[in-house]
């Protein structure tokens, strides 16, 4: 369990450093999101209190935060391809060295959180059945 809650804190830490980062590459733009800085921030507080809800939930066992484990994997390996994909668009934006070492640290850590989650998830359903 203390690998999983280390790995769920690297992977939220390399998210909200990539929502840092897309503030400065105004990334509301890129996704025709009305509004600019004050919208992008507002809209990011429901997901930084989902996943810091997550944290309390993985902390006290991988059963009551086994989804927001998965869920944290699954946004933050989508958050990547989605980058590639705006990459291989031209896209200028994050095209710097620092921007594309957070979005592959993200996927690494979000790989390894949700396998690792998995595991301990079939594992634990075993001992239940």
């Amino acid at each position: 369990m203390t690998k999983i809650l280390h790995l769920y804190i690297l992977t939220i830490t390399l998210l909200v450093a990539h929502q840092i980062d897309s503030a400065y590459w105004h990334e509301w733009n890129l996704f025709g999101i009305p509004g600019g800085i004050q919208v992008f921030v507002l809209l990011n507080l429901p997901l930084v209190l989902f996943f810091l809800v997550g944290l309390a939930k993985v902390a006290t066992g991988v059963q009551k935060g086994g989804w927001y484990s998965l869920t944290l994997a699954t946004v933050g390996a989508a958050t990547f391809f989605i980058h590639v994909g705006l990459a291989w668009r031209q896209h200028p934006e994050f095209g710097m060295p620092a921007s594309w070492a957070i979005l592959c640290g993200t996927l690494l850590a979000s790989l390894a959180l949700g396998w690792r989650t998995l595991g301990v998830l079939r594992t634990n359903k075993g001992k239940q059945a």
